[in-house]
């Protein structure tokens, strides 16, 4: 499914695990599914079968796969010569259209990874306050970045209020600065940043912590961090790599009214492309070099073939009805995912905000969701074994926190995933 074995024995050969990226090994089959296309909002395996995709290449194909307007734009930059490690007139356009839209953003700059841009934006933080401190949430994940690599998704036994590295390899001198704490409690939050304020760099985290399950930031919440870092002299960061353009152009700090000093974007941005970007507040971006000492650079940052891709992804979501049609058929398909588990009898329950969503299977549906520590008990066997059934019945849903539509499926799309998703679960059932 997905792959020939000589594809496989060729891949295992040459790439660890026959992959460029450990995430994408399927841990329902305990290999990749191998994909020789995609478009809109469907991919194709090396066998030619298609799949509704709830991947959406980890939600970085928002706009669909080979959306018309984003090719055009790359064959565009394609004539142009590619433009590599030169400054064009279309970085700055692109990084116009990013402030007016993004509450916070008054300078930025480009970068590729979510994990370098997440360690420049704290390692921006240190320089611009001169603290060692960063504080991050148990749950929230923020890329392969040694600083921020703790309580990601850790068992019971090393869960908070230990500091548990996320995978071995970290040195262990970095741990001193950082600081985790529990998401949505107000009074861890208040008591650190009361009597160690004066210490802490910045303040990270997801908005809507859809890395372990779209964990929602309870009422208020998001205000007391503005508020707290405020008075401290700290800064706020929204790490939006994932949650930005879910909801809107204004990303997570329009939907929520609370504006941030620096945010992270990434992922949808780049239409399909590998862009990302760290901006916030002019006086804090200006201490970036070449104007301050806080370094920042490379030969790939905004590539044109990515500025011209994320500058028709900006295009296609400024398109009147947009996010209407996109999240009314993502709330279509959550409901109908809550209805196949009640009408199955399965526990578990779907947890959406705009274009992303978590199906969680195993806490019960009426747990209030304030933090990781609500979420350990979930069934991942069972989840697993869900999507390797789905790739049976033609829905690709990869074994991981979030999925989600793009703004290329149709309500046929959604009708047939739903259609695949009940078959699935019936399989799972039927095996058990």
């Amino acid at each position: 499914m997905g792959f020939t074995r000589e594809h496989m024995d060729l891949a295992a050969r040459y790439l660890p695990g026959g992959v460029c990226a450990s995430a994408r090994i399927h841990k329902g089959l305990g290999s990749p599914v191998y994909l020789s296309r995609a478009e809109g909002g469907r991919v194709y395996d090396l066998a030619g079968n298609a799949y509704v995709d709830l991947c959406t290449s980890f939600g970085s194909a928002l706009v669909g796969h080979s959306h018309p307007q984003v090719t055009s734009a790359i064959r565009r930059a394609l004539e142009m010569g590619l433009l590599c490690a030169y400054e064009n007139e279309w970085h700055a356009r692109l990084a116009q259209r990013i402030a007016e839209a993004v509450p916070c953003v008054e300078m930025l700059r480009f970068t590729l990874t979510g994990t370098e841009t997440t360690y420049y934006a704290v390692k921006l933080a240190r320089e611009y306050t001169g603290r060692p401190l960063i504080v991050k949430f148990e749950g929230h994940f923020h890329g392969y970045n040694d600083y921020l690599a703790y309580n990601y998704w850790p068992p019971p036994d090393q869960a908070w209020p230990q500091i548990t590295p996320a995978a071995p390899g970290l040195p262990e001198c970095l741990q001193q600065d950082c600081i985790v704490l529990p998401f949505n409690d107000f009074e861890q939050a208040e008591e650190l940043l009361k009597h160690q304020g004066h210490e802490i760099a910045a303040v990270i985290l997801e908005p809507v912590n859809y890395n372990s399950g779209t964990i929602l930031p309870l009422p208020g919440y998001l205000e007391l961090l503005r508020r707290l870092t405020a008075e401290q002299g700290s800064l706020l960061i929204f790490d939006e790599i994932l949650s930005g353009f879910r909801t809107g152009p204004g990303c997570m700090q329009e939907t929520y009214g609370v504006t941030p000093d620096l945010c992270t974007l990434g992922k949808a941005l780049g239409g399909g492309m590998p862009l990302s970007a760290f901006g916030g507040r002019r006086q804090i971006m200006e201490h970036v070099a070449p104007l301050g000492q806080a370094q920042h650079s490379g030969t790939y940052n905004g590539h044109l073939s990515a500025i011209a891709a994320g500058s028709a992804f900006l295009d296609i979501i400024g398109e009147p009805g947009c996010f209407d049609a996109l999240l009314g058929r993502s709330q279509r398909l959550c409901d109908g995912i809550d209805e196949i588990l009640g009408r199955l009898g399965i526990a578990g329950r779907t947890q959406m905000l705009g274009a992303r969503f978590s199906l969680l299977l195993g806490p019960p549906a009426g747990r209030e969701l304030r933090s990781y520590h609500d979420v350990m008990d979930y069934d991942w066997p069972l989840f697993h074994r869900f999507c390797a059934a789905c790739l049976r019945h033609g829905v690709y849903i990869h074994t991981m926190w979030h999925h989600g539509i793009s703004t290329a499926h149709t309500d046929a799309d959604v009708d047939r995933a739903l259609e695949g998703i009940d078959a699935a679960f019936r399989d799972v059932l039927a095996d058990q």
